[in-house]
């Protein structure tokens, strides 16, 4: 396998696997294309050196000539025009052959256990605050999982399935998810996502993800989800066959995100006309919002609830948690309501200024509009902007 790149010769330690050969290299190709690094400059052939990331630095940041990306980090090799040594070999790609794990460009840690991935907040990822949204977070957990199953080795060619899962005409969906927010980032920011999984009872699975700051490599969300199988003919919820369990049971490590006492396991009220606060009627999903599953993607039925929030709560509070519980799917042909109840939650800031501030909790409801059939129900809790 060669990666041959005029100008430039990539050379890699024998102590990386041929994935992650083929990962890194393409990752100094993308900062190639895109300017971080420019091989016309200066005389001769510039030589490339590839270590792993988490071997060669003590922060774990991965940098091509100093320059932040995810997976590898790269320095000049010091000397020209030579093949390399015994430890260092140069890797060729031979035309034609084409992986999709191959442009994703996260690595495996805690003996292969975690998958880790760093993502830049772009401007169309802020909100009004110039901070990243709810949404934002959700589809970077997405990302994040769905490249987990690509670069394990056992990913089909299916939206997050396995290869056991394809040839069944079974996918991955969502039941419930948690997600606690410590501190938004801001526009520009660099972010270290890790994910794994375990089992969840009998016939369920398990994911969890951890996100930092990576300038302060403080933790400023974790998250917590179920997931279950479903044919995707008939629509309907399957027992996980063993044969797709000897697949995913070896990536499985017993460790929790958000910690058992924290974890939002309490029952999530429905809401109906009498006791909704607010009701937003007339939602109707759009091409843009379905997924390669056929349905609606579960990070849209944030926008549909806080069509429902009053414009005071989203300007004046930080939505810190989120439980979402999924209950039925969203077709195209759909139309929905938004539906939310409100309630102030006690707190030891708002004791101490006689009860000025203090947080909301609201509970949330997306149901169909014709027959009412609930679709997902949602519990938050907002804090105050400081």
């Amino acid at each position: 396998m060669a990666l041959m790149i005029k100008g430039i010769s990539l050379h890699y330690p024998n102590n990386l696997s041929k994935i992650e050969q083929e990962n890194e290299g393409l990752a100094c190709i993308q900062n190639l294309k895109f300017g971080s690094l420019n091989p016309s400059k200066g005389k001769g052939r510039k030589n490339l050196k590839v270590t792993n990331a988490s071997k060669s630095s003590s922060r774990n940041q991965h940098t091509i000539n100093g320059k932040k990306i995810n997976g590898v980090h790269v320095e000049e090799y010091p000397y020209l025009g030579q093949r390399g040594n015994d430890n260092n070999v140069v890797v060729e790609k031979t035309e034609g052959s084409s992986n999709n794990s191959n442009y994703l460009l996260g690595n495996f840690v805690d003996n292969r256990f975690v998958y880790r991935q760093s993502f830049v907040i772009r401007s169309y990822e802020i909100g009004p605050d110039k901070t990243a949204t709810m949404e934002t977070i959700m589809n970077l957990l997405q990302e994040t999982a769905l490249n987990h199953v690509a670069s394990s080795g056992v990913g089909g060619n299916g939206f997050g399935a396995t290869r056991e899962m394809n040839l069944r005409k079974l996918i991955w969906v969502v039941t419930r998810i948690q997600i606690q927010v410590e501190q938004y980032s801001s526009w520009g920011d660099v972010v270290e996502i890790d994910t794994w999984v375990d089992a969840a009872g009998k016939n369920g699975m398990r994911r969890d993800w951890i996100i930092r700051d990576s300038n302060t490599r403080n933790i400023i969300t974790k998250a917590t989800s179920t997931w279950v199988i479903m044919n995707r003919e008939t629509r309907r919820l399957s027992k996980i066959p063993e044969q797709v369990k000897a697949e995913v049971q070896p990536f499985y490590t017993n460790r929790c995100a958000i910690p058992t006492d924290q974890t939002d396991s309490e029952k999530i009220e429905k809401l109906n006309d009498e006791t909704a606060e607010i009701i937003s009627s007339g939602l109707a999903p759009r091409w843009s919002d379905m997924d390669a599953n056929q349905h609606v993607n579960n990070v849209k039925y944030i926008g549909w609830i806080l069509e429902s929030v009053p414009i005071n709560v989203l300007e004046e509070y930080n939505l810190m948690s989120l439980t979402l519980e999924y209950r039925r799917e969203c077709r195209l042909s759909n139309v929905l309501q938004s539906m939310t109840t409100m309630r102030e939650i006690a707190t030891a800031a708002a004791s101490e200024n006689d009860g000025i501030s203090s947080d909301m909790e609201c509970t949330h409801l997306i149901r169909m509009e014709e027959d009412r059939a609930e679709v997902v129900r949602a519990r938050s809790i907002w804090q105050t902007k400081q």
